[in-house]
């Protein structure tokens, strides 16, 4: 039926409500959120500290200095290389005036060397072969086969048997791979 005009709406407060309120339970009840969860990568990168030896590839070299990049820390490969000088004077501990760094190192040497100084984006970490288990580990020569050291300063090729200035690393036992 429909109201008669003039009639008066009844009450709100004392009506009964049209759609039955949800009883206080299901207002209480666990309501699903979304999840917001920060997962970091499982290798995440490792960067060189002062102190640790890391194993690098020269890259080039000068009368002063050898710009390598460093590849491992420790024993761990890096996702992506480092840049990093030996000075003329890291090279050895003894007669750093002396030192020439070609007569030390060539390029695609690969060297041990100790983080003496930490770099930044614009500059390079310093790196030091200052010790007898630090220097040359690997390296080639000019007929392309692996040399081999034959004292703290050379390494022979075992081709041709011609020799070349290194500033060799004593590699300890524990640090060679079979």
């Amino acid at each position: 039926t429909l109201p008669r005009a003039g009639a008066t709406s009844p009450d709100p407060a004392t009506a009964a409500p049209e759609e039955a309120e949800p009883p206080l339970a299901l207002l209480s009840a666990p309501v699903q959120l979304p999840v917001v969860s920060v997962v970091r990568d499982a290798e995440s990168q490792l960067l060189p500290d002062v102190g640790a030896i890391v194993t690098c590839k020269v890259c080039s070299i000068n009368s002063r200095f050898a710009k390598v990049h460093i590849l491992y820390i420790g024993s761990t490969p890096l996702k992506s290389a480092f840049r990093g000088t030996i000075r003329r004077e890291d090279i050895r501990a003894t007669e750093k005036d002396k030192v020439e760094v070609y007569k030390s190192f060539r390029p695609g040497d690969i060297v041990l060397a100790k983080v003496i100084s930490l770099g930044d984006m614009q500059s390079n970490y310093l790196l030091s072969t200052a010790e007898n288990e630090l220097g040359v580990v690997v390296a080639h020569s000019e007929a392309g086969a692996q040399m081999v050291p034959i004292s703290w300063c050379e390494m022979q090729c075992p081709r041709t048997h011609a020799k070349e200035l290194r500033k060799v690393a004593r590699v300890q036992p524990e640090f060679l791979q079979t």
